[in-house]
């Protein structure tokens, strides 16, 4: 803390909670908060610190409702001060000074959709992303059927189970309903391995037909793609991160998930190449391209804030941290598209990844190359892209029956 901030005599006094003030200080300072905002915040707490020691209140023994209690000292309301003293409160949590209230007590349907999530984390491996999805299916039939309630799974039928999906899947597009499917069946072959049912249920799912690469990829022409990255406003810090995001995606194919999770270990520069932590826990390794690299290398020396998170985008206000999902990155392009004024039926951040496969095969390069950039584990994901090459299907194509020139 500066000489200054320590002669404040908001802080004389504070014995033991004095300490945990300056520990606050000094975090609030590694997440990037601007002058002005670190000093209001630690005046707060500190604050909160004296109040707790004039009225016999060790550290440990802070809550929320404590929190109430001192701010009626001050009659004018102030947001800003109940702010810094939760986070002050919540800073004491971190560090383990103040307990965590005890959670509510869950029902059993919450009990067992936890088993289920730690028996995918621990034993299946799962992606976060999964889990998520799968978590929200099951929490709908349980808490659908039992409440908070007894749960006895062990009465369920096929025909419970059909119900419920056949009821849902009306308000579904073909994939999400597949995937209400494959998560279905996934719970119901645990409940079987745990000894829930007495026999295993997942082979009653129905299944959802769908038809295989039946959609054309959406994508937008190579000059728009470059008009995206121009979009962001190189003289800026925000402008400069954006385009190295952009450029991530759009000459690299990379996912908006990758992008979140990729850290500066990441980055081989001497042997120019580029660790992505891709799908299922497995990393690759990519070429970095001269126009990425720069990007990467501009914004790191000249924008990135210090920080000690290993991530390589952070957010630029404060709280300084990792860009918190996915959707962060699609929040990117789908603002660096609005600047362009263009309209494709689809702005998610696989857009340029699909742009990106789509230039590559019109430019003649075969869908093995497309599949080992785009790191597919499967050739039959790679052969949609086949339906963009209009000039390789026209060369295939029969002749309409009738037309001149047919036999």
């Amino acid at each position: 803390m500066s000489d200054e901030l320590v002669a404040t005599p908001l802080l004389w006094g504070l014995r033991s909670m004095r300490a945990h003030v300056e520990l606050f200080s000094e975090r609030l300072t590694e997440f990037g908060y601007a002058p002005f905002t670190w000093r209001a915040k630690v005046r707060f707490a500190a604050q909160l610190a004296r109040w707790a020691e004039s009225n016999s209140v060790v550290a440990r023994s802070l809550t929320e409702r404590s929190i109430t209690k001192a701010l009626r000292r001050w009659p004018r309301v102030d947001p800003e001060r109940g702010k810094a003293m939760l986070q002050f409160l919540e800073h004491l949590r971190e560090r383990g000074v103040v307990r965590r209230p005890s959670p509510e007590p869950q029902s059993p349907a919450t009990q067992l959709e936890q088993r289920y999530l730690d028996y995918l984390r621990d034993e299946r491996g799962l992606a976060v992303a999964t889990l998520v999805n799968y978590r929200a299916f099951v929490r709908e039939l349980l808490h659908q059927r039992y409440g908070a309630g007894p749960v006895s799974v062990d009465a369920l039928t096929a025909k419970d189970i059909a119900t419920f999906q056949l009821r849902r899947i009306q308000t579904m597009g073909s994939g999400r309903a597949k995937l209400l499917g494959t998560a279905l069946r996934s719970f119901l072959r645990f409940l079987f391995l745990e000894g829930e049912t007495p026999i295993d249920l997942s082979s009653a799912v129905p299944m959802v037909r769908t038809f295989r690469n039946a959609a054309i990829p959406r994508y937008i022409a190579a000059p728009d793609v470059r008009r995206v990255l121009a979009s962001c406003d190189a003289a800026t810090a925000v402008g400069r991160r954006d385009q190295a995001v952009l450029l991530l995606l759009a000459r690299l194919g990379l996912r908006a998930g990758e992008v979140v999770k990729l850290e500066l270990d990441d980055i081989h520069w001497r042997s120019a190449e580029l660790v992505v932590r891709g799908k299922g826990k497995l990393h690759d390794r990519l070429p970095l391209p001269k126009d990425v690299g720069a990007a990467l290398a501009r914004y790191l020396t000249t924008d990135r804030p210090r920080c000690a998170c290993r991530r390589v985008f952070l957010r630029l206000r404060a709280p300084v941290r990792g860009l918190a999902s996915a959707a962060a990155v699609t929040t990117i392009v789908e603002r660096a598209i609005d600047r362009t004024g263009l309209k494709p039926p689809w702005r998610g951040a696989h857009l340029l990844r699909h742009s990106l496969a789509t230039d590559m095969i019109r430019g003649g390069a075969t869908l093995g190359e497309i599949g080992q950039l785009l790191r597919h584990r499967s050739p039959v994901t790679t052969e949609v892209y086949a339906k963009v090459d209009f000039e390789g299907l026209r060369g295939v194509a029969l002749p309409w029956p009738g037309a001149r020139g047919a036999r």
